[in-house]
């Protein structure tokens, strides 16, 4: 099992490599199309398409079928009851929403239907930091 543990958190830490660039190309991408950049709108789209397809998506799905393996194997009275385990799950929840907006911003991008600033970019970027403290904390301080 510390095999499955330890690939869960490879997978989770090349996700979260992502999440944290993703937003960060939005806000260069944004400002690009801002400045009436083609060669770097297009540059931009490559990227983003590759980071999100190539990378994130696989890892995404490793970290939560790892996660879920390790969770139906050590499912027992512990985790039923274990609050800091059900918050999480829905910590991760919202981390999966995040990062499918993450693929509708790809999108979006590429067919040149964006609509948010740079600004609202910037905003956006920070939220997997407050995920990924709190998703942390909860498993090493927890509690049940």
């Amino acid at each position: 099992m510390l095999w499955v543990k330890g690939f869960h958190v490879i997978a989770m830490v090349c996700w979260f490599a992502g999440l944290f660039y993703l937003p960060r190309l939005f806000v260069y991408h944004a400002m690009a199309e801002s400045e009436g950049d083609t060669k770097g709108v297009e540059r931009f789209q490559t990227m983003e398409r590759k980071l999100y397809l190539g990378i994130m998506v696989p890892s995404m799905l490793a970290t939560v079928l790892l996660g879920f393996w390790m969770l139906m194997v050590g499912w027992n009275a512990y985790y039923a009851k274990a609050h800091w385990m059900h918050i999480k799950l829905l910590l991760v929840f919202v981390l999966v929403g995040y990062h499918y907006t993450c693929g509708r911003y790809v999108l979006k991008f590429s067919e040149g239907k964006n609509v948010r600033s740079h600004k609202f970019y910037r905003v956006f970027n920070e939220l997997p930091v407050f995920l990924l403290i709190a998703i942390v904390l909860l498993v090493i301080l927890k509690q049940p």
